[in-house]
């Protein structure tokens, strides 16, 4: 029978994933055969699984920690936010259509909550522990009835909870108090300690409030995790994207990174502001754009509405001002379609628009179909003209997902993909300006692709007049060191003996 452990939060963004994402890790560790679980997310930053199937990014990152190919049983519901308070419903990694916050959450939502049981019966078949993340908070009065993601879990299961709080955003100990509190009697109960998160200082100074906590709530405050810096480990939601900016540094190559109003699969760029030799920010306001050595649209829950935004706040100007400086740009997946002529939407499938003219710096049109394509690939490149350099890299991994498809009327073509769904094919993933300023590809994860990387970068650092420099950063293998790295602080800041017995059933 499987031991189960829930992480609930006092609020969104207080590190429920981080504990959990640890907690995977050290049971992985100890020899546990462990999975991660978390009901419902919403959130745009997806993965596609091997068959094809879309999940949310934290248990992607939360099987990795704990050894496993991500499955969607991991993550059943996932909700992508389109606006107007719609978002698209995906219900075992694949899409079910567009509901409005209230059809979802009055009507469809406990009707979802059959694709949970499901997986959870299939991973507790598989596995005999199970690391189980909530959302948000457990004690929002007002969605309490339809929610499916916290309470209804751990009542389902019988897991027993722990409550994290983040001390460093202020306010730590009232939100504890106050979530337990609003928590039915029965809710209470689950509930079997606390952890106290992203911890900045002397800790000894933070133990009359530990002492508090524990005589106010009768709760064992399970830890005091501190603030880990450069984590390096993929984040779901674009409320982290102002963590990510890095300080600009002299001798470094500046990569801009627009942020769009829907971005998407915004971890696409982990792997680039990784290397030494960039500094990469993520920029709203076309004034603020500065002057960067390469500028990225990135991918885009709805493309239509985010170009529309793009031109609305000046950017399309700021993008051919750039360009006119010899400053290139790319697009990945919604931002390359950006960069064609025309994006269109005959049927509505993403916008109410029916077709809008794009940025026109690549010969090629968009035009949207009901259906999306959600596949891990294989791909190649092929002599992509980038700044006065050819490069050419094989065996490319990545994945796709978009609803578009792209036809090029004229320019390179250089990045095929080779492999969909485990068989072979041929089919074109990319346009590039011959004159090097200007590609695109709908590849997410290209530059999780070591020698890709290094190639675009030294391309840049060749047209600023700099040597090329060989690999400096093996994503995968410093991916790994980041689970080790946050299991190793997690666990010497934790009470592991008090976890153990409370997820075997003991008395906290």
């Amino acid at each position: 029978m499987a031991q189960y452990i829930m992480l609930q939060g006092t609020s969104s963004h207080v590190g429920k994933s981080i504990v959990a994402t640890a907690l995977c890790r050290i049971f992985a560790q100890e020899g546990r055969k462990v999975a991660p679980f978390k009901a419902q997310n919403m959130a745009l930053n997806s993965y596609v699984t091997k068959e094809g199937l879309e999940m949310g990014r934290a248990q992607v990152a939360q099987a990795e920690a704990a050894r496993l190919e991500p499955q969607v049983d991991m993550n059943p519901v996932l909700l992508k936010p389109t606006g107007n308070s719609c978002s698209q419903v995906i219900i075992q990694g694949k899409p079910l259509g567009n509901m409005s916050a209230r059809e979802y959450h009055t009507g469809y939502a406990l009707t979802a909550f059959t694709a949970v049981k499901d997986s959870l019966k299939r991973l507790a078949q598989h596995y005999d522990t199970i690391v189980i993340e909530g959302a948000g908070s457990p004690a929002e009065v007002n969605l309490k009835d339809h929610d499916i993601v916290n309470m209804r879990v751990a009542k389902y299961v019988q897991a027993p909870v722990l409550l994290v709080a983040d001390v460093d955003r202020g306010g730590s100990l009232a939100a504890v108090v106050g979530t337990l509190e609003l928590l039915d009697e029965d809710e209470r109960e689950l509930v079997k300690g606390v952890i106290i998160n992203k911890f900045r200082g002397d800790v000894s100074l933070f133990r009359p409030a530990v002492d508090f906590l524990e005589q106010k709530t009768g709760k064992p405050v399970l830890g005091v995790v501190p603030f880990i810096e450069d984590l390096g480990i993929d984040d779901e939601d674009s409320v982290s994207l102002d963590d990510k900016q890095v300080a600009d540094e002299e001798g470094t190559l500046q990569i801009a990174v627009m942020q769009l109003p829907k971005i998407s699969n915004f971890t696409d760029f982990d792997s680039l502001a990784a290397e030494p030799d960039v500094s990469l920010h993520y920029v709203r306001h076309s004034g603020d754009l500065g002057h960067p050595d390469v500028i990225i649209l990135p991918g885009s829950k709805n493309t239509i509405e985010d170009m529309q935004w793009l031109r609305s706040e000046g950017w399309e100007d700021r993008i051919n001002e750039a360009l006119a400086q010899g400053i290139p740009v790319i697009g990945i997946c919604g931002g390359y379609q950006m960069l064609g002529r025309t994006i269109s939407d005959p049927q509505h499938s993403e916008s109410a628009d029916g077709s809008v003219a794009a940025l026109g710096l690549l010969d090629m049109t968009t035009t949207f179909a009901a259906g999306k394509l959600t596949s891990q690939i294989k791909a190649s490149c092929t002599a992509l003209p980038f700044l006065g350099q050819s490069i050419t890299a094989d065996s490319l991994t990545g994945y796709e997902i978009h609803m578009g498809q792209s036809v090029s009327h004229s320019g390179a073509q250089p990045i095929r993909v080779t492999q969909r769904f485990g068989r072979p094919c041929q089919d074109v993933s990319s346009t590039a300006r011959n004159d090097g300023l200007v590609w695109g590809t709908y590849i997410h994860g290209i530059f999780d692709n070591d020698m890709f990387r290094r190639a675009v970068l030294n391309a840049l650092r060749i047209h600023k007049g700099w040597q090329p420099i060989g690999e400096t950063y093996n994503f995968y293998r410093e991916k790994e060191k980041s689970y080790d790295r946050l299991a190793q602080v997690v666990q010497q800041h934790l009470r592991m003996e008090l976890l153990h017995r409370i997820m075997g059933g003991g008395e906290s």
